[in-house]
């Protein structure tokens, strides 16, 4: 028996005090998306002092959901680190 996935889609946005903090973050996680699996794909950007990220995936919403964990983890390693600077 054939499974199939259906798409899913998210988005995070996160609000830094400062467009340098946000592009700090980005470049932190840049990557970590570099390795996504395939059919999932995660594209992220900053508008001013805000990180803007999509994540798409043809492969069920389980995928996504993991996808997003290990994003938020490596955000958070990310924000941890700039605060010891």
């Amino acid at each position: 028996m054939s499974r199939s996935s259906t798409p899913s889609e998210t988005s995070i946005t996160i609000e830094y005090g400062s467009p340098e903090a946000a592009q700090s973050i980005l470049r932190a996680i840049a990557p970590d998306n570099a390795g996504t699996p395939e059919g999932t794909n995660i594209e992220a950007h900053v508008d001013r002092g805000t990180l803007r990220i999509s994540v798409r995936s043809n492969r069920g919403l389980g995928s996504l959901v993991s996808t997003l964990d290990d994003l938020l983890s490596c955000i958070q390693a990310a924000e941890a680190a700039l605060k010891q600077l």
